[in-house]
């Protein structure tokens, strides 16, 4: 990050003010969907958990304060992101590593950086969604490189994914409503024991979101779970999201 200032950072409290995270004020930056991510992710003292493009941290992060004891990794492509990572998790006594990796990359570039094969419990990600076809990229290179997907993206994450988590162990995710096709398809070779939450923005509208659970190895019979709505209605914020927002609930995907 060169050339740059304090203006061109913000400081933003999560989870009701439990978590305070700096970020970038222009590019990407964390939001709503990385912490229903968070809620969305089952965890127990001890486990090793990896949050898979990262950014600044938000979700392993949000995940690590709710509950104590894991063991969090933040993998994160651009270095000065997952700097920013590492400071935060320190700013909020959080012990996690942060590391500089490419999740499209081979499995000797996350074993160099301590994740190898079937090592992971539990795996989290809210990788590129925007279907470059249909969306234009944005001019701001750190914005597009997290919102813009090419046609593999999400298979080369589940991949990923599958590859460095221990059998049993659970990936979740957060996609476009309208992809939830590609998802079962790239989660259907080596994944099962499926939940899957509809996430709209008003009630009566159809989703714009889905949460996912999977298991690696997973038999149980998929499960498709009531839709959570944001807003009652227009303009009008959901109160139990706002209590999943601000940390005291969680989602049902996060329940054991």
């Amino acid at each position: 990050m060169n050339d740059v200032t304090e203006d061109d950072f913000t400081e933003d409290a999560f989870l009701g003010g439990q978590l305070r995270l700096r970020q970038p004020r222009s590019g990407h930056r964390a939001g709503h969907d990385a912490m229903l991510l968070a809620a969305a992710t089952p965890a127990r003292p001890g486990d090793r958990v990896v949050e898979f493009g990262a950014g600044v941290g938000a979700a392993g992060l949000a995940v690590a304060r709710r509950v104590a004891g894991v063991k969090l990794v933040l993998a994160e492509i651009d270095a000065d992101l997952a700097g920013l990572a590492r400071r935060n998790a320190a700013a909020n006594a959080i012990a996690a590593d942060a590391v500089v990796l490419d999740i499209e990359s081979a499995a000797a570039a996350f074993a160099a950086v301590g994740l190898p094969p079937d090592s992971v419990d539990v795996v989290l990600m809210n990788p590129p969604f925007n279907d470059s076809a249909r969306h234009r990229a944005s001019p701001d290179s750190a914005r597009g490189l997290a919102h813009v997907a090419a046609a593999s993206t999400l298979e080369n994450w589940i991949h990923a994914a599958r590859r460095i988590l221990k059998s049993g162990g659970v990936l979740s995710l957060i996609w476009r409503a309208d992809g939830v096709a590609d998802v079962l398809a790239a989660l259907d070779r080596g994944f099962g024991s499926l939940m899957i939450l509809p996430v709209h923005g008003d009630a009566g509208k159809p989703a714009i979101r889905v949460l996912v659970r999977a298991a690696k190895g997973g038999k149980a019979p998929t499960q498709i779970l009531a839709g959570l709505m944001l807003n009652d209605e227009p303009a009008r914020p959901n109160k139990a999201v706002q209590d999943i927002l601000a940390g005291k609930t969680v989602l049902p995907l996060a329940g054991s």
